[in-house]
């Protein structure tokens, strides 16, 4: 079974682009920064994981997600090759993004945003949760949602 799931924050703005078929599918392509669990000589370490999702999900990264934000992914390891312009082989390993979410709300994040506090994204997001274990979901998220409530 091929089945990867990650937890990172985004090292910039998704790259979206436009297959070239009849259909004309919307692709996004970002680096998910990822902790590793142990720290060597008490630094954390990271690895910088390459992250691709087509269709309605590549949409979705166009129009939430932006440099800095914590997201889940779960999708599926895929490697590759192709020959560069000097003539030498490369190969690749991405990640097929299957499905992605928020990990954390809008008001956690600020902290890891630039100095401006400014994300690069204006959607809303739920408040971290109340008293009670539930999210406080602001009314009128339903219109800045992708889908139908």
């Amino acid at each position: 079974m091929n089945k990867v799931i990650l937890i990172g924050r985004l090292c910039r703005d998704p790259e979206i682009s436009y297959s070239q078929n009849v259909n004309s599918t919307c692709v996004a392509r970002y680096t998910l920064a990822v902790d590793r669990r142990f720290k060597k000589d008490g630094g954390q370490e990271a690895d910088f994981i390459g992250c691709v999702v087509f269709g309605k999900g590549a949409e979705f990264a166009e129009k939430y997600l932006s440099k800095g934000i914590k997201i889940a992914i779960t999708g599926r390891i895929q490697t590759g090759s192709y020959t560069n312009k000097e003539g030498r082989k490369v190969y690749v390993t991405d990640i097929i993004v299957e499905d992605q979410e928020f990990a954390e709300s809008k008001a956690a994040g600020q902290g890891s945003r630039n100095s401006s506090g400014d994300s690069g994204s204006s959607s809303p997001l739920p408040a971290p949760a109340a008293k009670d274990g539930f999210m406080d979901v602001p009314d009128d998220i339903a219109d800045t949602l992708p889908f139908d409530l």
